[in-house]
């Protein structure tokens, strides 16, 4: 719900309560005044009359009333009720019209007051009474009712005023209710105007990427005026340290550019002087060329010289892969967008895994099923695409010490589906959402195998670059399968033209 709804839902709500009280208030005194003057001429009326009675024999009463003054109105009706002898006595105007005030019970104990009753005549006729009630004890037993004087009038006059001014007093307020409503949600809107405005200019700023946008400052210098200039000093200093971090960003990415550049040539001559130095001592070390020379050296100086050439060699490898591999990164990391054309997969498939079978492993490498690539392309980047391949199989290599690893394809509608499956030591599948962050290695695998934990990140930008996506089931102990899947690419294959009178065909 809106503020500008919830506005003038409050706003609407306090106004119905008033209107609410004040027309209850309204009816209430008309009410009390209508009937104030009917109630006290049938009060005089009922004092008006004497009630006498007769009485003769044993519990046997009778009573008879008697006018005080000799004006008797026809408005009135008069009815006499003797509880004794259940004898009802009635004026002629009560009588012909065959009408009867109702009665209570003298168990009741009736009181002194105003009742208000709805009777029917013969002709069908309904009318609204208004009767002044007067109880007629017994003089000589305290407590006890013989009879009791209804004097009644018609009010429908009044009822009929009343319920007119009932009419009129919902009927306005309701009225008052939808012009109130009307009108209040437009002033909410006309006020909340320069919100909504500060709305939009924060959801351009929000979707563009200039920062130097700031919110126009219209209208008064009220609350929302504030605001306005609180949130362009905001913007302010969230440019300025937006722009800070960004130029600290762009340092850093030039320079882990630039070093992965100059750290490749020296790492190239290392690797180059010591396989150099390797093949040297090799061949020093040969009978049957150097002769008396081996009987000369060292046993122990030369093992322990190979021992050392050996691991300068394993480090000089190691990061000559991690310098390439953060030279990847500090491309993606700079937005670098790889050249892409339509690649038939199958052949870069075969090829992956024809080269992968060269590589040194422990495991059994098989090669699946992959007529589902035959025939389909993909829209990108052939050595970025082998890359991939071999990084998933390389890492396949290194966590399966036993079993075998296999690489097979599938289709799956728009999309194509490279499978790499391995019965090696696996993971615990909720490390799977991590394993593509960069420097991340699962626990299990921390000191059992070397790596940088930066192949699977670069992976993932290869994937993202080739808007495809990756599945990844794992379990401890039971392997790990890896799907990667890649939008198969429809665009038509250029038309080969034949010259005629050569044999040779251009695209």
């Amino acid at each position: 719900m809106t503020i500008r709804l919830r506005l003038t839902l409050w706003f609407s709500g306090i106004l119905a309560a008033t209107l609410i009280v004040l027309c209850l208030a309204i009816y209430f005194f008309v009410n009390m005044n209508t009937f104030a003057d009917v109630k006290e001429q049938l009060r005089d009326q009922a004092n008006d009359y004497n009630v006498y009675k007769y009485e003769y024999g044993l519990n046997q009463m009778e009573l008879n009333l008697q006018k005080k003054s000799p004006f008797v109105d026809k408005n009135y009706f008069v009815q006499l009720v003797n509880y004794t002898e259940g004898v009802i006595k009635q004026s002629a105007e009560l009588g012909s019209n065959g009408l009867k005030f109702p009665i209570p019970e003298a168990k009741s104990n009736p009181k002194n007051g105003y009742v208000k009753a709805t009777l029917k005549t013969d002709s069908g006729e309904i009318l609204p009474f208004l009767i002044y009630q007067r109880v007629i004890p017994n003089n000589t037993e305290e407590g006890e009712i013989i009879g009791l004087l209804q004097v009644g009038t018609v009010v429908a006059s009044e009822t009929n005023y009343l319920t007119g001014l009932r009419v009129i007093l919902i009927a306005s307020s309701v009225i008052c209710l939808m012009i109130a409503f009307s009108v209040g949600l437009f002033l909410a809107r006309k006020a909340l105007q320069p919100i909504e405005r500060v709305i939009r200019s924060t959801e351009q700023i929000q979707s563009g990427s200039d920062l130097s946008v700031r919110i126009p400052i219209e209208g008064p210098k009220d609350e929302i005026g504030h605001l306005v200039y609180t949130l362009n000093i905001m913007l302010s200093r969230i440019e300025m340290a937006y722009n800070g971090l960004d130029e600290s960003y762009k340092a850093q990415r030039r320079f882990v550019s630039d070093a992965s550049h100059e750290l490749r040539t020296p790492l190239t001559t290392i690797r180059g002087n010591i396989e150099l130095l390797q093949r040297m001592w090799s061949k020093t070390l040969d009978p049957g060329e150097a002769g008396d020379i081996v009987l000369a050296l060292d046993t122990e100086r030369w093992e322990l010289s190979n021992e050392a050439m050996q691991d300068i060699s394993a480090e000089a490898r190691r990061m000559s892969t991690l310098v390439n591999d953060l030279l990847a990164l500090a491309r993606a990391d700079a937005g670098y967008e790889m050249e892409k054309t339509p690649q038939p997969m199958l052949p870069i498939v075969e090829e992956v895994g024809r080269r992968a079978g060269l590589l040194p492993r422990n495991a059994e490498w098989r090669i699946g099923d992959l007529s589902a690539l035959d025939g389909y392309r993909v829209n990108g980047n052939a050595d970025y695409l082998q890359q991939l391949l071999f990084i998933f199989i390389e890492n396949a290599f290194k966590y399966t010490p036993s079993g075998w690893i296999e690489m097979s394809a599938t289709r799956r509608e728009n999309q194509l589906g490279i499978i790499i499956k391995d019965t090696g030591i696996g993971m615990n599948p909720k490390e799977v959402p991590h394993i593509f962050d960069r420097f991340y290695r699962a626990d299990e695998s921390r000191g059992k195998t070397v790596g940088t934990g930066l192949g699977l990140s670069i992976a993932k930008w290869i994937i993202d670059e080739h808007r495809g996506s990756i599945e990844v089931t794992t379990m401890e102990e039971e392997g790990s399968t890896f799907v990667i899947w890649l939008p198969i690419d429809f665009s038509p294959q250029p038309a080969s033209i034949i010259i005629e009178g050569t044999d040779r065909i251009e695209d």
